[in-house]
């Protein structure tokens, strides 16, 4: 795929998504964090019920380190690795009330210090929380800058420094969620809706399937 190509794409998602993010709830940059915490490996649906019910009586720092491992447990215990999550939540709430007085760091490498927090969960709170231009790379964009061309790589790493490098800066900070949310409704893994797709013909992905007989 070629610069133009590149800004088309851009272009055509910002057209169809103008104001994109993240589909995980939170009214804090704390609530973030722990619900990206909570989405690896889980779906959104399943994390955005749980904190329904866990932020009204745990929503900061202090409050959810309160409850405990034990505490917390019940209201997570429907999200997948919930015993290991649960450890890496109150893990986190403690360094962030010695180290950073509740607060979430703006910095990666203190993002990155906290249990569980690898460098998709600090891309994305960098990016949702606190407006950096970071592009966190998680199966869905993965997928959709390998099928379309756009940044095509070998492990996430490779996708996430191609996508650093050829989206245009007015697209950057976007960028993270018009793709995820392009993956997860549109080019799905198995049977992608290029039929439904606006860059169906930018796309590099060469096995177009036709729209269904009831579209």
């Amino acid at each position: 795929m070629n610069k133009q190509s590149r800004h088309v794409l851009y272009s055509r998602l910002r057209a169809a998504m103008p104001a994109p993010t993240t589909e995980l709830e939170y009214a804090t940059p704390f609530q973030l964090l722990i619900a990206v915490l909570l989405s690896a490996q889980a779906t959104d649906v399943s994390v955005n019920k749980a904190t329904r019910k866990l932020y009204p009586l745990a929503g900061d720092a202090a409050a959810m380190y309160a409850l405990g491992v034990e505490g917390l447990t019940p209201y997570i215990q429907t999200i997948g690795l919930y015993r290991t999550k649960a450890k890496n939540v109150i893990e986190t709430c403690r360094i962030l009330l010695e180290q950073h007085g509740g607060a979430v760091p703006r910095s990666r490498e203190a993002l990155e210090a906290l249990p569980g927090v690898g460098r998709k969960t600090a891309n994305v709170v960098l990016n949702t929380a606190f407006g950096e231009p970071t592009i966190a790379v998680d199966t869905h964009i993965f997928r959709v800058s390998n099928r379309t061309g756009l940044a095509p790589g070998k492990n996430v790493d490779q996708v996430e420094e191609k996508l650093l490098k050829v989206t245009p800066a007015e697209f950057k900070q976007d960028a993270h969620h018009w793709l995820i949310l392009h993956g997860r409704y549109t080019c799905v893994a198995r049977k992608p809706k290029c039929w439904n797709c606006v860059l169906a013909d930018i796309c590099d992905f060469k096995d177009k399937t036709p729209a269904p007989a009831d579209a």
